[in-house]
């Protein structure tokens, strides 16, 4: 359907909808091809209206998809990551900063969880019962609403469909006597130039004419006249056009001005900086790092691991005949958390870990002569251990105790017993006890 759409001079939008169908009112008198059924497509906007609900529905339903999604993933990330700086070696007030990163995510990502199901349960269903509303579905398919339009037009169109028919075949009647008014005065003029034409047949080429002119004419106030009662009905045909194509601009109206209250809630859904949660969330972190205090985490650090860290300094004791000789377990700082599982150690540059160590790790309390490092020793699964500690002076004295310095491996035949021995084998064959604790798994 071509036609052009031009804005009203000079009206104002006192009311909405009425301005809407003023400034988008169809000019059917600035038609430039005035055929019968140029009002298909506007018939066709019912069905087009139809489908983009549909098309609506599906876009939400992917975009809750990727929030839902990215919820998730900020919920896993959070998780791996707040188990892996709680056994890292950060600690203090800047470990709390760190954590509290972790937090975040958590609350957003329920957030992102809340926009998920407020675009499904709120805005889908929303978009869903009104177009159930909207369009009406026949049996015979198709919607009742396009329908009733595509009945208007034709019903507006069929008196003025007629006359226009009746003009078409006026105008083709007329234009063919013309043809043979001119055929038949180009056939008269050559008939006189040529000797062989008799005056007889001269005559008969003049009388025929005479006779192209008067069906000429005839042809002629013919189609005058149809054309005159054919632009009799048109003011009466734009009118009834005009009419229907109103009522299909006001359910459109209706269509637009839902899909823009929707459209404004989706916005608000999806607006998380809006949301008086995500804002408290922000500023909860903030309020979390900058509370961070290096002096305090450096105190800590220096009570627990460093030279302000309560000793047990050596004391004269008496002989007691009932009191093993195994050297005592070593305790923790105060403050310490409880020692992880060394089931697993992350090798270097593995990523599962922030660090090649943890900060739970255990450490050797004893010193040695030797001007070496101490190594990764013990295997409390019965694998092969490494001493980190030289065993010489352990004092036990036994036949049975074995005797081995930093760096020597051995492997574990028999569990700890109460008194915190266990038995293993060295590299070289012999089998004894150990102290468990001067041991680290490899």
């Amino acid at each position: 359907m071509h036609h052009e759409l031009t804005p009203p001079a000079g009206t104002e939008e006192a009311e909405p909808g009425m301005a809407v169908l003023r400034r988008y009112r169809l000019r059917w008198r600035d038609l430039k091809e005035k055929a019968v059924g140029n009002y298909k497509r506007a018939v066709k906007r019912f069905d087009d209206g139809h489908r983009l609900c549909n098309d609506l529905m599906g876009c939400l339903q992917e975009r809750a998809k990727i929030e839902k999604s990215y919820g998730d993933q900020l919920t896993a990330w959070s998780k791996r990551w707040r188990q892996l700086i709680e056994k890292g070696p950060q600690y203090g007030s800047v470990e709390r900063a760190w954590l509290a990163v972790m937090t975040e995510a958590e609350k957003v990502s329920e957030l992102h969880q809340d926009v998920k199901n407020n675009l499904v349960n709120e805005d889908v269903e929303k978009v869903k019962n009104w177009q159930k509303e909207a369009y009406h579905k026949q049996m015979i398919g198709g919607f009742k609403e396009a329908k009733e339009a595509e009945e208007g037009f034709k019903k507006a169109q069929k008196p003025w469909a007629k006359k226009l028919k009746e003009m078409e075949a006026a105008k083709k009647t007329y234009h063919m006597a013309c043809k043979e008014e001119k055929l038949a005065a180009a056939r008269e003029a050559n008939g006189k130039t040529e000797a062989s034409v008799t005056a007889d047949q001269q005559k008969k080429l003049h009388e025929k004419v005479d006779k192209c002119k008067q069906d000429s004419q005839k042809a002629k106030e013919k189609y005058e006249k149809s054309l005159e009662e054919l632009n009799k009905c048109t003011a009466q045909y734009m009118e009834c056009m005009e009419q229907v194509f109103d009522q299909c601009q006001q359910h459109e109206v209706k269509r637009l001005t839902f899909l823009k209250e929707a459209l404004l809630d989706i916005k608000r859904h999806l607006n998380l900086t809006e949301n008086a949660s995500y804002a408290a969330t922000y500023r909860e972190l903030e309020r979390t790092i900058l509370g961070a205090n290096t002096q305090e985490d450096l105190k800590w650090f220096s009570n627990n691991h460093g030279p302000d860290m309560h000793m047990n300094w050596p004391a004269f004791e008496e002989y007691n005949p009932d009191q093993t000789s195994a050297p005592p377990k070593k305790k923790k700082p105060d403050g310490a958390p409880p020692t992880p599982s060394t089931d697993h150690v992350a090798p270097p540059g593995d990523r599962s870990s922030v660090s090649s160590y943890e900060k739970n790790q255990a450490y050797s309390t004893e010193w040695s002569d030797d001007e070496q490092p101490a190594s990764y020793s013990g295997n409390e699964n019965g694998g092969n251990g490494n001493s980190f500690e030289d065993d010489s002076s352990t004092g036990k004295g036994e036949q049975d105790e074995l005797t081995f310095k930093a760096g020597d491996e051995l492997t574990k035949t028999e569990d700890e017993d109460e008194q915190g021995w266990c038995r293993g084998r060295l590299d070289t064959g012999r089998e004894g006890l150990y102290p468990a604790n001067y041991v680290e798994p490899i």
